[in-house]
C-alpha cells in the first residue's frame, strides 16, 4: 500500500516561502555589491551612431557604463552541447557591436553603487541612430516564411489535397494568435562573484547545467569553474529554458569591476528579455464523410522569428496524432521580424496549434450537424496515427464520458443563441487537450543514514509546480521513511546532473533517478544483511523485499525483516551513498506515449456590452499515475486560468510603426484576476502505465492549458453565433 504516493501532502518549501525564507536569485546577501541597470534602444532595427556615457559616468555613485565600445567580446556563439538532449546554444549576447536587432534591445549597462543610482545613471546615457526600415508585422512577412535549416520539410501523410477536394464536407479557416508574454511574478535577476578563474552565479533559471554551459562558452573557462545556483524560481513557464542575455552581463560586468555585481531586469524589459510565444497564423482544411469521418487534414502553420536565430515551437506537431485520419498535411514554417526571439512559453506549440484543429473540429461539427463530442469520438485514435504505434496507456474516451456527465453536456442545445441565464446568452463549448509523455536522462544520489534520515540531491529546478515536495514523497516512499526524515537538494550545479524543468519530465525524470536510487539502496542491505547465516531475508532477491519504518522486509510476509540500523551497525557504516542514473526504456521504443484530456466550458456573455464570463469549467485529464493529488489539481487549475488570460485577455500590442511593444507592464497587459475567475473542477483518470517509466508517471503542467482557449471559443460561438478565430476574443470583436 503506497505510504505517500498518490496521497496528499502539503508543500515542504511551503513555510520557507509564506515566511521569506525561501531565496530567490535577487535576494541573496553578497558583500560589496553593485548593482546595474540596462538601458535598452528605441528603434527596433539599424545601427548606434553616436552613445554618449560621460553624463552617466559623472553621476552619484556611478561605477562604469558599459556599451559595445567597452564591452568585451563574448566566446563562440554557438557552443557545442554537452548532452544529446541539449541543443546548441546560439542565444543573443548584447553590446557586442552596434548593431540593432529588436526594439527596447539593451545598449547599455550602467552599474553604480546602488540600484537607484544606477537607474538614475541609465536615464543619462544619450544614444543616436541610424535607423532603418524594420519588419515587425508577421502578416507582412509571411511571404518569406520558410522550414528552419535544420528541420526537414514535412511530408504528407497519404493524398491530403485530392482528399481534400473529393471531401462530401469541408470546412477551411485561418485562425490567428496573438505574442503572449509570461509574466511570472519574480522578475529576471543575477548575481554574479568571481574568485580567482572560479565563477559563481545566482539566477532565475529552468536549466541550471545549460546556463553552466553558457556561461563557461561565453567566458572561455572550464564548466567545472562556473557554479550556478537557483534554489527557488518565482514562475517561469519557459522563460527561463533559454540562458537570456542578462546572465553573461552581470557576470562581465563582475568580472571587469572585479566585484559582484547584481542585475534585475525591470518588468517592462522582460518582454524583450525572455523571448514569447510567437504571433501564429494558421490556415486549416478538414474533410469528412457525411457520417463524420476525417479524410482530409490540412495544418498549415506560420510563426514569426527573430533575425538573430531560427526559433520554432511545433505548432502542428500534435496535430498528426489527436485523430485517425488517412490523410494530412501539417507543416509549421517560420518567418524573420525584428523582434526579440520567440522561446517555449507553456504548451508551447501545442496550445497554439489545438487552438485551430479544436475550433476547425467544431466548425465542422456544424457543418456535419453532429455533435461537438460526438464528432471526436468517432475519429477517436486508438493507435498513434503518425506511427501506427499502439499507445502506452489512452484514457482519453474515460476523460470524454466522464467530462461530458459531470458537465451535464446531454442538456446542451446546439442551436447557437439557444441557451439563456436571464439576460446573458450562454454558451457550453468543449475540446482535446494533449501534449507528449517525456522522459530525459536524470541523475539522482541518496545519502542513506543510518540514523534513519536521508539527504536526495539532483541539479533540477522548482518553477513551482511543487518538485522539492514531490522527489521528497517519491523518496520517503521508496526509502520507507517519513516525509521530514528526508531532505530534498535541487538547483545547485555541484548536485548530479538534470534535465531542465520544462517539457512536463521532471517528476518522470528525476522521479526515476530517485526510484533507481533508492532501490539501489534496498539491494544493497540486502547483500549486506544476507552476509548473516540467520538472516530471514537469505532466499529473498531484491525486487522481493522493501524498505518500511527502519526495516528490510520481504514483500509477501512482512514478519521476515532486518532492522537496517542494526545491518548498518554490524557493517561499520553510518551511511550508504547511492547515484543513480535514470534513461527511458528500450521498451517505451515500441509505444507512442501522449497524454490526454478533455474541457468542457459554458460561457455566459451580455448581448449589449459583450462581456464574456467564463461560469464554468470541467477539465478531465489522463496522465498516468498522479503522485501528490493537491499539487495535481493546483497544477490543472493554473493552467485553466492561464487558458481564460490566452482566450479572453492576453495580447502583446506592437506599434509596427515603430516596431516598439506598446504595453511592456502588467497594467496594460492583462492577465486574468480573482474576478475573472469561476467555478473550476479538475478530476483525473489514473492510467496503469507500466511502458513510460517505473512510476508510470507522464506529466501535467502544459497539458491543463492545451484544449482550453479552443474551449471557450466554442461556447462563445455557441453562445453568440459569432465564429471568433483571432485571440483574445475581447467585446469588440463581438459587438
Amino acid at each position: 500500500m503506497a505510504r505517500y504516493i498518490g496521497k496528499e501532502m502539503s508543500r515542504v518549501d511551503g513555510v520557507a516561502k509564506v515566511t521569506g525564507k525561501a531565496k530567490y536569485a535577487a535576494e541573496f546577501k553578497v558583500p560589496n555589491l553593485a548593482y546595474g541597470f540596462i538601458v535598452t534602444s528605441s528603434i527596433a532595427k539599424g545601427a548606434i551612431k553616436t552613445i554618449d556615457t560621460s553624463e552617466a559616468e559623472s553621476a552619484p555613485g556611478a561605477i562604469r557604463v558599459f556599451t559595445h565600445l567597452n564591452t568585451p567580446k563574448f566566446g563562440p556563439k554557438a557552443s557545442t552541447p554537452t548532452t544529446a538532449t541539449e541543443e546548441p546554444d546560439k542565444s543573443f549576447r548584447a553590446l557586442q557591436s552596434d548593431r540593432i536587432y529588436f526594439n527596447m534591445q539593451p545598449i547599455a549597462l550602467v552599474v553604480a553603487e546602488t540600484y537607484e543610482q544606477a537607474r538614475y545613471a541609465a536615464r543619462l546615457v544619450k544614444v543616436t541612430y541610424n535607423a532603418e526600415q524594420h519588419v515587425t508585422d508577421t502578416e507582412a512577412a509571411r511571404t518569406s516564411a520558410r522550414v528552419p535549416s535544420q528541420r526537414q520539410p514535412e511530408k504528407p501523410r497519404g493524398n491530403p489535397d485530392r482528399a481534400m477536394r473529393n471531401a462530401p464536407v469541408k470546412i477551411e479557416a485561418e485562425y490567428r494568435i496573438p505574442i503572449h508574454h509570461h509574466n511570472p511574478m519574480e522578475p529576471h535577476g543575477a548575481i554574479a562573484f568571481w574568485e580567482g578563474d572560479t565563477l559563481s552565479i545566482f539566477d532565475k533559471t529552468q536549466n541550471i547545467f545549460g546556463l553552466r554551459t553558457h556561461l563557461a562558452s561565453s567566458f572561455g573557462i572550464a564548466q567545472e569553474n562556473v557554479s550556478v545556483v537557483s534554489p527557488f524560481v518565482g514562475g517561469a513557464f519557459g522563460s527561463s529554458l533559454k540562458p537570456n542575455y542578462y546572465p553573461a552581463l552581470t557576470v562581465m560586468a563582475a568580472r571587469e569591476l572585479k566585484r559582484p555585481v547584481k542585475v534585475v531586469y525591470t518588468r517592462t524589459q522582460m518582454y524583450t528579455g525572455h523571448g514569447y510565444r510567437p504571433d501564429t497564423i494558421q490556415k486549416i482544411a478538414l474533410g469528412a464523410e457525411r457520417s463524420g469521418k476525417l479524410t482530409a487534414m490540412i495544418h498549415d502553420v506560420v510563426h514569426n522569428t527573430s533575425s538573430l536565430e531560427e526559433f520554432m515551437d511545433d505548432t502542428t506537431a500534435f496535430t498528426r496524432q489527436v485523430y485517425a485520419c488517412p490523410n494530412l498535411f501539417a507543416p509549421t514554417k517560420i518567418t524573420n521580424t525584428d523582434l526579440s526571439t520567440p522561446t517555449w512559453m507553456r504548451a508551447p506549440g501545442a496550445v497554439s496549434g489545438m487552438f485551430a484543429l479544436e475550433c476547425a473540429m467544431d466548425e465542422l461539427a456544424y457543418a456535419l450537424k453532429i455533435d461537438p463530442l460526438e464528432l471526436r469520438l468517432i475519429n477517436y485514435a486508438e493507435t498513434d496515427p503518425e506511427s501506427g504505434k499502439p499507445w502506452s496507456s489512452k484514457a482519453l474516451r474515460e476523460c470524454y464520458r466522464l467530462g461530458a456527465e459531470k458537465f451535464g453536456w446531454k442538456n446542451r442545445n446546439p442551436e447557437p443563441r439557444s441557451m439563456r441565464d436571464g439576460q446573458w446568452l450562454v454558451g457550453w463549448g468543449m475540446a482535446t487537450g494533449v501534449w507528449g509523455a517525456m522522459q530525459m536522462p536524470a541523475t539522482a544520489r541518496i545519502t542513506f543514514r543510518a540514523d534513519g534520515t536521508a539527504q536526495v540531491a539532483s541539479a533540477t529546478s522548482d518553477i513551482g509546480p511543487g518538485t522539492y515536495t514531490v522527489m521528497t514523497m517519491i523518496a520517503a516512499e521508496f526509502l520507507g521513511l517519513k516525509a521530514d526524515q528526508v531532505k530534498f537538494e535541487l538547483g545547485d550545479s555541484k548536485l548530479p546532473r538534470a534535465p531542465s524543468q520544462g517539457g512536463s519530465w521532471t517528476t518522470a525524470s528525476v522521479g526515476s533517478a530517485i526510484h533507481g536510487a533508492a532501490l539501489a539502496i534496498g539491494e544493497k542491505l540486502l547483500a549486506l544483511a544476507n552476509r548473516d547465516a540467520n538472516s530471514p531475508l537469505k532466499a529473498a532477491i531484491a525486487s522481493d523485499v522493501e524498505m518500511l519504518d527502519g526495516r528490510l522486509r520481504l514483500k509477501s510476509d512482512s514478519s521476515r525483516f532486518v532492522s537496517i540500523a542494526d545491518v548498518m551497525k554490524r557493517n561499520n557504516l553510518t551511511e550508504i551513498v547511492e547515484t543513480f542514473e535514470s534513461k527511458p526504456s528500450k521498451e517505451r521504443e515500441k509505444y507512442a506515449s501522449l497524454v490526454h484530456g478533455a474541457q468542457f466550458i459554458e460561457v455566459k456573455v451580455h448581448p449589449d456590452t459583450a462581456v464574456v464570463r467564463v461560469t464554468r469549467t470541467i477539465e478531465v485529464s489522463a496522465c498516468g499515475k498522479i503522485m501528490n493529488p493537491m499539487a495535481s489539481h493546483s497544477q490543472e487549475i493554473g493552467a485553466i486560468i492561464m487558458g481564460i488570460g490566452m482566450a479572453l485577455q492576453e495580447a502583446t500590442e506592437i506599434d509596427h510603426r515603430f516596431g516598439r511593444i506598446m504595453n511592456p507592464n502588467l497594467q496594460h497587459y492583462h492577465v486574468p484576476v480573482n474576478a475573472d475567475v469561476h467555478e473550476i473542477e479538475t478530476i483525473f483518470v489514473e492510467e496503469n502505465d507500466t511502458v513510460v517509466n517505473p512510476l508510470g508517471v507522464k506529466g501535467m503542467g502544459e497539458l491543463g492549458l492545451v484544449g482550453i482557449p479552443a474551449a471557450i471559443a466554442n461556447a462563445v460561438f455557441h453562445a453568440t453565433g459569432k465564429r471568433i478565430r483571432e485571440l483574445p476574443i475581447t467585446p469588440d470583436k463581438l459587438l
